[in-house]
């Protein structure tokens, strides 16, 4: 039990971030929408759609945790959206939030002892809530780091 305990505060760690990489909620902190819909030559994406990509993927992960009727979205189309830039602050404020809110979501399905970390989702192919966990902070970690490049290469990040 001492061992499964451990386990959970370390997987909470990892998805909260700030250990190797910057916690998500500090990068996101301040976003502006002009910056967040920048393109920066060579590359295809913008700090908008990463953020939008990341807040799908983390409620679609969520949803197949969740939902034993679940339907797998379309790739990549339902994953990353096409506008490049958000309509408007209060669209990238939402994302941010969601993002957050999803985060605790995932971050108190971990923590509750009574969720078997290593059970596999009886609608899956082998997934488990451990496996769902890794499998968020390593796409957070990944983008993170994209949006912390861009924010840069923009001049909208100096840490």
């Amino acid at each position: 039990m001492e061992k499964e305990k451990a386990l959970r505060d370390h997987l909470v760690k990892l998805l909260r971030g700030g250990q190797a990489y910057q916690p998500l909620a500090t990068l996101l902190q301040d976003l502006k929408a002009e910056i967040a819909g920048k393109t920066v030559q060579e590359l295809p994406y913008t700090i908008w759609q990463l953020v939008e990509h990341m807040r799908l993927t983390l409620e679609d992960i969520l949803e197949f945790i969740q939902n034993p009727n679940y339907k797998e979205p379309t790739w990549p189309d339902d994953y990353w959206p096409k506008e490049k830039a958000p309509a408007d602050q209060a669209a990238l404020d939402t994302s941010i939030k969601a993002i957050s809110a999803g985060m605790e979501e995932m971050i108190q399905l971990v923590q509750d002892p009574s969720n078997d970390l290593f059970k596999p989702f009886p609608h899956g192919d082998g997934q488990t809530l451990l496996r769902e966990a890794l499998l968020i902070a390593e796409h957070n970690a990944y983008h993170v780091g994209e949006v912390i490049v861009l924010r840069r290469l923009l001049g909208d990040w100096e840490s």
